[in-house]
């Protein structure tokens, strides 16, 4: 039985729109799930037409749900009409999933500008929906390139230690009890995803892993322990590895995911291997989330020229997290 994906439009003022409709075109999308469009169906044909594209009735199967009274469309710019939609289709979204209607939620670009304007009190969607489901359990957004190795395997995953501080503060927050965390969420969230035994490669924080000691000491007293800690938990984490060469090892498929110490880290690696590909995974939730790597867009919306690649590839882990999280509910 093909699971059932619950697709929110995303902003209405960026791409998100065209790109759901590029994806529903596909026959590829519906061979792999029930796809159901929640939101405004005029916004859906505006990203039609953006697209060049007819829509078949039958592929696109959209539940209205029009939160804001009066709403229009104002391409490329964020308004907070558009982010109190979408907090909203978010919230009944993730509800859906909650209730049985629906088995993943996949979203297409949104704008936290908007959002905050429309009414965000949290750091971002992550944690919103962990509001909204009143989730009080680990959260980590995790960024996915699913084509970087061999047809038919998972891609290369990427967490982190610490996300959105300062720089100078994250040699503070490194400690063994949130790298170990770091790799245990990596861990359970591949494993969610279908991977059997998620091989961890562990991210360095200082040049050359540390030298030894004489470029810092987090690697032998916090980021080692920590590994050892996750390999008695029969995790497979292997490092501490310098930040300038994990990565090429994962790219050879050393590794399924690597747990990196900040932001950046990844960050920088993952979007030079390939930008217009990844796929961010709100992981830790209740449900199965997952998005676009990129955002909305908003100086080519209109234009027909943007790519679907990341849409599809957020769809496409969505419904292998969707299959994963039902099988494991029979």
């Amino acid at each position: 039985m093909a699971p059932r994906i619950t697709m929110i439009l995303g902003d209405r003022n960026g791409i998100g729109p065209e790109l759901a409709a590029r994806l529903l075109s596909e026959a590829e999308t519906h061979a792999a799930a029930d796809v159901e469009v929640l939101g405004d169906p005029a916004v859906l044909d505006e990203g039609a037409a953006a697209a060049g594209l007819t829509l078949d009735p039958a592929h696109a199967s959209t539940i209205p749900f029009i939160p804001v009274d009066g709403l229009t469309t104002t391409p490329g710019r964020a308004t907070a009409g558009a982010g109190e939609e979408m907090l909203a289709l978010l919230a009944k979204g993730a509800q859906r999933v909650v209730s049985g209607d629906s088995d993943g939620l996949l979203f297409a670009p949104l704008n936290k500008e908007a959002m905050h304007l429309g009414g965000l009190d949290q750091e971002d969607e992550m944690r919103f929906l962990a509001n909204v489901l009143g989730f009080d359990g680990t959260v980590g957004e995790l960024n996915v390139l699913p084509g970087l190795r061999t047809p038919g395997e998972t891609g290369l995953w990427t967490t982190r230690v610490t996300s959105h501080v300062p720089l100078k503060d994250v040699a503070a927050e490194i400690t063994q009890d949130g790298v170990f965390d770091g790799i245990s969420f990596a861990h359970r969230t591949l494993r969610a995803a279908g991977v059997d035994r998620p091989r961890v490669g562990v991210a360095a924080l200082n040049p050359h892993a540390g030298d030894g000691g004489n470029f810092g000491m987090e690697e032998i007293e916090v980021i080692t322990p920590a590994i050892d800690r996750a390999r008695k938990e029969q995790i497979a984490a292997e490092g501490p590895y310098p930040s300038d060469t994990v990565f090429v090892r994962a790219r050879n498929g050393d590794f399924d995911v690597v747990v990196t110490m900040y932001h950046d880290q990844g960050q920088i690696a993952m979007k030079l291997l390939g930008f217009a590909e990844g796929v961010t995974v709100l992981g830790g939730l209740p449900v199965p989330v997952t998005t676009c790597g990129h955002g909305t867009g908003y100086d080519i919306v209109g234009q027909g020229i943007a790519k679907p690649d990341s849409m599809r590839n957020a769809f496409k882990i969505c419904v292998a997290m969707a299959r994963s999280a039902v099988q494991g509910a029979v």
